[in-house]
Formats: C-alpha cells, structure tokens, sequence
C-alpha cells in the first residue's frame, strides 16, 4: 500500500503518534510519504532507498496575500505525491488544516482515500472556534474514515458538531522498548539525590495543562517529604508556573528543563507523572510515564480515565482538587508496596493495552478498510492529470 502522511512537525502528541506510526507502518513493508512544511522532528534520522519519505511544503509570498495558506500549499504538494508516487491513502493527522488539505487534493485527483485522525485540540479548541466550526465539521464528514485517539473524544466530537457518523476509537501506542525503567543510580544522580523522590510534569504548558497547579502539588509533597520537581517543555503558562515555584519556596528544588530532547531518559528514572490537565483527549506523556514503571497522579478528565486506571495505575482526583492530588501522591511516595504494585500495573498497561503490536495493526485494518472503498465526492471519468491544461 502507498499511503500519505499528513502531520504536524512538533514534538507535540499528533506529531509524536503520526510519525512513529508512519515509520512502523513503513516497517510493515508499506510505502510511506510524509508531507508537511518541515520534517516530522522524530523521522529525523530514519528513511533512505525504501524510505519512508519526506516531501516539503512550499511556502509563496504575494502582496495580496496578508497571510500564508498552508492548506493550499499543502493540497498543492499533496496533490504532487498522489500523481508522482500513486498514493492510495491520505492520513491526516488533525483536522485543520490537513484533513482540510487531502480532502482538497482528493477533489483534484480522485485518486485517493482520505482517513482523518483526531486528536483533541483540532476539535475542542481550533474546531470550537467559530472561524473554523463550518470548516472543521466538513473536513470530518467528507472524510472517507475517521478515527479518534479516546472514546471521549470521539463522543465529543459527535456531540460538539452535530455529526453521527461512525468514527473508530483507535488508542495511542508507545514504544515500550524505547520507554522502559533506568536503574542506573548515577543517571538518577543528575536530577536528584537518593533520599529525594522526583516527580516530572511533561506538556506544552498551555493553559489546559494547568502547570501552576503543578507547583501547589509540588509545594505540599515537598513539605512533607525530600522532593524535587522536573518541568519538562515549554509554552505560554511556564512564567506563571515558575513565578509560583518562587513565591512558595520551592524554586530551588524545581527545575524547568525547557524542550528536553531526552524525555525517555526523565521519565525512566522519576518515580510520580504529575497530570492536573482540565482536559486532555487521551494522555500520551502519561501513558510514556506508565512505560517506565511511573505510577501517575492526574485528574478525571477527558480520556485520561481510558488511559490511567484508578487505584491501580495511578490515582485521579476533580479537576483543581491539588489537595487531593497531593494526598495521592504521598500515599504512592510513602508507600514502596503500592508504588511498586502501580509501577509494575503501569508498565503492564503499556506493554499489553497500548504497545504497537496493539495498535498497529488496527490502524492497518482500517487502512486497509479505507482503501477497500470508492473515493468520497470523486468522479471517475474527471480525473485529474499533469497533462491537463
């Protein structure tokens, strides 16, 4: 099968599950194109011959234009790869603008099948957005398959835009061979002392992610036992969480890593993932905390609960509940018996529930599913060529 790929170059988890699947998918055997306007920042250092490949987005500056147009950019290049490589199926990783932009190469070509994956802000907050709405439901509904990363959000989106058709509720994976416990003592030795527990919140502190209400957590474990705090990633709210670490004393023992390239590392040597998010569609940095044998504190909110299971991989409290948090995570702290039961729990999740042999070949089912169809909205005589004029 040769399948487009369609995703967002961040390090954020639309960007992390599009690649690493794309490059799996490729592992399979299939032949897998990237396009976007930079590369995926996980593919570096993959592809070749047999590749998986990358193809960019180019960019146009013209006086009329008051902004770029990545959708169009992006149908334009997309439309490329589908006459050039013979692409079967488009995967769009979030709604706005890649599914938008296959949906677009779709109509040129009539020669592809467009399948969207949602991943929860490109329905809850760009989708929400009345700028979008129209825009986001379309792209949903003229996809020719839609799958989501929790039911949660594939509830939501239903309920959100009005829609009833049928969207498939296929889990993130991780890569439980690359998340895994490190036990060597001088790598824990760099963040910590041995006395010390060390808890890590990992985000793109936005505002959902509610990083202060890391800090009141922090402040309370801390108080009660040696502690230091991880803060891994950047965004606008991070001023705001390391101004509360000061006022409340507790700057010293918390440490703002930025965008740390090396999260695996983190993770596999902390002992609690703190996770107070408002709402989160599915939880990806929690469940590569759960790899790693790190039992997680978070809230009941959004799909969290299809990934933290309560009382047995971590413990869950109300949204803004940070006493009830902080209660959890010293119950865990103090006790080895229940951190070692929650760690192994955890680590168990990852490798049974949620490890790519899981997933994967789900998401290559529906691939294969997606193709087995006519295309949406295609004429067949009125198929697109290079040679048009």
């Amino acid at each position: 099968m040769k399948v487009a790929v369609l995703c967002h170059a961040s390090a954020g988890g639309s960007g992390v599950v599009a690649t690493e699947l794309g490059l799996m998918v490729a592992q399979a055997g299939h032949e897998v194109h990237f396009v976007g306007s930079a590369q995926p920042f996980r593919l570096s250092g993959h592809g070749g011959v047999q590749g998986p490949f990358f193809h960019q987005v180019s960019g146009f500056a013209y006086a009329l234009f008051d902004q770029p147009y990545p959708e169009l950019a992006a149908a334009n290049t997309l439309t490329e790869v589908i006459l050039e490589k013979g692409v079967e199926l488009t995967h769009a990783h979030y709604a706005i603008p890649h599914a938008t932009a296959a949906i677009h190469a779709r109509g040129i070509t009539g020669k592809t099948r467009v399948m969207t994956t949602l991943h929860g802000t490109d329905v809850t907050l760009v989708g929400a957005e009345p700028a979008f709405r129209h825009t986001t439901r379309h792209a949903i509904e003229r996809s020719d398959h839609v799958t989501a990363v929790s039911q949660f959000l594939a509830d939501q989106t239903r309920e959100l835009f009005g829609i009833d058709r049928e969207i498939e509720v296929i889990h993130n994976f991780v890569d439980a061979g690359r998340f895994v416990r490190i036990t060597d003592p001088t790598v824990r030795a760099r963040f910590a002392h041995p006395d010390e527990a060390l808890l890590v919140h990992v985000s793109n502190f936005r505002p959902v992610k509610r990083a202060e209400d890391v800090i009141e957590i922090f402040a309370r474990v801390a108080s009660e036992i040696p502690a230091r705090l991880l803060m891994i990633g950047d965004g606008p709210e991070r001023p705001r969480a390391f101004e509360l670490a000061k006022t409340l004393g507790i700057i010293g023992r918390t440490h703002f890593l930025g965008s740390f390239p090396d999260v695996q590392t983190v993770l596999g040597i902390s002992d609690l993932f703190l996770l107070p998010s408002s709402n989160e569609s599915f939880g990806l940095a929690a469940l590569e905390a759960m790899s790693c044998e790190v039992p997680v504190v978070a809230t009941r909110a959004g799909g969290i609960p299809e990934v933290v299971q309560e009382g047995v991989t971590g413990f869950l409290a109300d949204v803004g509940d940070v006493d009830a948090m902080a209660d959890a995570a010293l119950r865990v702290l103090r006790d080895r018996d229940l951190y070692r039961r929650m760690g192994a729990a955890a680590r168990h999740a990852a490798t049974t529930r949620f490890h790519p042999d899981e997933i994967v070949p789900r998401y290559l089912d529906a691939y294969a599913r997606t193709v087995a169809g006519g295309v949406v909205g295609a004429d067949p005589a009125k198929t697109y060529s290079r040679t048009q004029h």
